[in-house]
């Protein structure tokens, strides 16, 4: 008889509880799906001592296990993450105990990912090492500054590099969850797991997938998100950074510095994912033809709607439109 698939999610003092139960609930409703006709998954939460956690929602998490006490016979391991918000900024928490058992466990585990920020803590204890990661698009910038053996993207909800995942953050932890479904299992446990939760069914990984919005809602009086706003606003209008610069009287140099710092990535690459999230819109939401929805969202021609397409999702604008309408 097949054994259930084993999955542990590691995870310590302020951890967003998402990060945690919300792959779990993938797993579990998963099993649920598939009654008798497989084996599931069995999930259990490591923590450092095996005490409960106080997550950063204020939710205590239980523990099943300490982290010595996890089994070497693991499936998959998961760790999630945590931030640390002051007046500078945010910071990863990079917790000493889960980075040095992580050295040790994950060589002999079949599959490592982490949720959020856990990609930090991945990258410390030098499992990332040479590989594509990403993490929340808050605390890209840090990683890729913090380890530059890495190549961060913080533009995919996950990125699958051989037995290693990392994904963006919070609710993107159950749409890699849902992609270890079908990886797993096929794609019919996974779609009729994603439709018992209400969820989209996503590619599996190892190209970029957007969620709605693209980027988190900006922040009052914060000057970059006044121009990731306005950006919003006038997708079809010029949007070089030296346009952008001189609505805040700053240097190109400058101002793409800045950008960077407060998004993660650079005002080009920021202006092409808004317009490709505007056009996937469009195509999923409304009847405009292709020449009508490149002009729209302020990729221009055709040509250039296929380009951004096929470089940033891997599909077509008419297979998008047939697969998620």
């Amino acid at each position: 008889m097949l054994q259930p698939h084993r999955v542990v999610i590691a995870a310590f003092a302020g951890v967003e509880p998402l990060n945690v139960t919300g792959p779990a609930e993938v797993f579990s409703v998963a099993t649920r799906v598939a009654g008798t006709s497989r084996p599931g998954y069995t999930v259990r939460i490591a923590t450092p001592d095996g005490e409960p956690v106080a997550t950063a929602g204020g939710i205590r998490l239980m523990a099943d296990l300490t982290l010595d006490e996890v089994p070497g016979d693991v499936d998959t391991l998961l760790v999630s993450g945590a931030v640390r918000v002051d007046d500078h900024g945010v910071e990863p928490v990079l917790d000493g105990a889960i980075i040095d058992w992580l050295r040790e466990a994950a060589p002999n585990t079949h599959r490592v990912a982490s949720i959020c920020s856990g990609a930090h803590l991945l990258a410390a204890a030098g499992l990332l090492e040479g590989l594509s990661a990403t993490t929340h698009w808050r605390t890209a910038a840090r990683l890729a500054a913090d380890h530059p053996e890495v190549t961060v993207d913080p533009d995919p909800i996950f990125i699958r590099e051989g037995r290693l995942w990392t994904c963006a953050g919070i609710a993107s932890g159950m749409d890699m969850a849902l992609a270890m479904v079908t990886e797993d299992h096929g794609p019919e446990l996974a779609l009729a797991t994603a439709r018992t939760m209400v969820m989209y069914v996503k590619r599996a990984g190892g190209q970029s997938q957007f969620s709605v919005p693209l980027t988190a809602p900006a922040d009052p009086g914060d000057r970059i998100d006044d121009v990731r706003v306005w950006i919003g606003e006038h997708l079809a209008e010029d949007l070089s950074a030296e346009v952008l610069a001189a609505r805040l009287h700053l240097s190109v140099r400058h101002f793409s510095r800045l950008f960077q710092r407060r998004t993660g990535t650079t005002p080009a690459a920021y202006v092409e994912s808004v317009r490709l999230e505007a056009a996937r819109r469009l195509l999923q939401d409304s009847d405009h033809g292709l020449p009508e929805i490149a002009a729209l969202s302020g990729l221009g021609s055709v040509e250039s709607l296929h380009r951004s397409f096929r470089r940033r999702l891997g599909t077509t604008p008419a297979a998008y439109r047939r697969r998620f309408r």
